[in-house]
């Protein structure tokens, strides 16, 4: 395995930038050489974007020259997740379906992104359109761990978590559908906030499951995540499920006292499944907590352990809604060679999508058809507000919920790929919270014996992200094991 080396802070960069020993173009062009040194053995970059990254650096470097600043973000390179569009840049989800596309706009999040002055430097791999927990599944082939290239990153924003890890760029941007920010962020050694529905704006996302879908932060530090957090944050009337709400300042994501915090612990969390190693370190997070004041007290979630079972009825049936678009005639790969409209469409769509895609396209388009939809999507949803209602209880009586952000470290690339069902547990303790819409934070929590990253899950009531990131903080301030990056890359 391989040792941990510091990785330097947002906060360093920003202030090496200010005080000219680097320059946002220096900065881009190591991202670059970075990438272009390690991704052979990673392959957590789909594609390079130097170009627009040279005019952004550029611009950033003639801001400072004039005194002129943006804000933390200014100059500091970035990755996005290749699911975000991207204006006139190929983005295709990973998705055959899709090769060739270049969107006509910049998503918000992209948007915003460049006008805090980031540099965004390309795009990250993720499993196809979103679909899966591992990073296997896509169409430009399988993402590694930094920390052991023989296990995988953890999906769907596997690329952005690995990029990270290795230390291609400080930030980046990943999305969580059933935990896919949280669940990678946990396997490579990062943090990784899932905001909560509705505060981040989804324009310019490709829709997987748009009741669901989320773009949040993901950086080697949960201090990091703060500046990138608040400027994709905030309503947009390009998206009506966008809340106007504001947006959290700086100094209430800061760490804070500990000490009269009551924290609920379910107690699947120590459940049959979970890794011993990842138990213990979710025991010593808990006497962490404790021993600083905090109260720790058993929670009730009892309808959670449904949660994969009924997330994997709604997902797939709003992705087969979601992707019916990609047809070969409306949008999409369309086959050649071929005779009548049937085989069209059956062509196009077998032959763009890969084997995860078809599965949960297929399994949605039965779940919401005439005479199954009342059984399986109508109690799915039933049971969606049942969760929803056992997280409202439970945050009468806690501030926050600790859990395991996985069962277990990041396995063998090729162990689970063949057993859909033992992927789909994998995400077990994030699907909970992305039911209930609710904020969740995965923030590193140390190591196995083996050299593997552990990461712990923190929930929060909706829109309390600021509570997270600063009780997030508090814990990463009292431990040595954030913001470490792999041996044998600088950084």
């Amino acid at each position: 395995m391989r040792a941990p080396l510091p990785a330097p802070t947002l906060a360093e960069l920003s202030t090496a930038l200010e005080e000219g020993r680097h320059s946002a173009a220096g900065l881009k062009q190591a991202a670059l050489d970075r990438i272009a040194a390690l991704d052979g053995e990673l392959n957590a970059v789909i594609r390079t974007t130097p170009e627009r990254a040279a005019a952004a650096a550029a611009a950033s470097d003639a801001r400072r020259e004039r005194g002129e600043r943006l804000g933390p973000l200014d100059g500091v390179p970035v990755l996005v997740k290749g699911l975000i569009g991207m204006a006139g840049v190929e983005t295709d989800g990973a998705s055959k379906i899709l090769a060739g596309y270049r969107p006509p706009y910049d998503a918000t999040a992209v948007a915003r992104l460049e006008a805090a002055g980031a540099v965004i430097v390309g795009q990250t791999n993720l499993d196809e359109l979103g679909m899966g927990s591992a990073t296997v599944f896509s169409a430009h082939g399988a993402c590694a761990n930094p920390w052991d290239p023989e296990r995988t990153p953890g999906g769907s924003s596997g690329g952005s978590a690995a990029a990270v890890a290795a230390g291609y760029a400080p930030l980046a941007l990943g999305t969580d559908t059933g935990g896919s920010i949280r669940q990678p962020a946990a396997l490579c050694g990062v943090a990784g906030l899932k905001p909560s529905y509705g505060r981040v704006s989804r324009r310019g996302l490709f829709a997987f499951a748009s009741s669901l879908d989320q773009i949040g932060p993901m950086a080697p530090r949960v201090a990091d995540l703060v500046p990138l957090f608040r400027s994709i944050a905030g309503g947009d009337p390009l998206d009506a499920t966008c809340r106007e709400l504001p947006v959290p300042e700086a100094a209430d994501c800061a760490p804070s006292e500990l000490a009269g915090l009551t924290i609920g612990l379910p107690a699947a969390a120590r459940g049959e499944g979970v890794d011993s190693e990842v138990i213990a370190r979710l025991d010593a997070a808990v006497a962490f907590f404790e021993g600083t004041g905090a109260r720790v007290r058993e929670v009730e979630l009892p309808h959670a352990e449904l949660g994969v079972a009924c997330y994997y009825v709604l997902a797939p049936a709003e992705a087969s809604s979601n992707l019916s678009r990609y047809d070969g005639v409306r949008f999409g790969r369309r086959a050649q060679g071929v005779t009548s409209l049937g085989e069209l469409y059956a062509r196009s769509r077998s032959e763009g999508f890969g084997p995860e895609v078809q599965r949960r396209i297929l399994l949605g388009t039965f779940v919401l058809s005439s005479g199954y939809y009342e059984a399986y999507y109508g109690t799915a949803q039933r049971v969606r507000g049942l969760i929803a209602r056992d997280f409202e209880a439970a945050f009468a009586q806690v501030d926050l919920i600790l859990t395991p952000t996985s069962p277990t470290p990041a396995w063998r690339r090729d162990e689970k790929q063949d057993d859909p069902l033992a992927m789909y547990l994998a995400d077990v303790f994030t699907i909970p919270a992305s039911l209930a819409g609710l904020p969740a934070l995965s923030l590193p929590a140390g190591f196995t014996a083996a050299g593997l990253p552990v990461g712990l899950q923190l929930v929060a009531p909706a829109f309390q992200e600021a509570r997270l990131l600063s009780v997030g903080s508090a814990f990463e301030d009292a431990h040595d094991f954030a913001g470490l990056a792999p041996v044998g890359e600088e950084a």
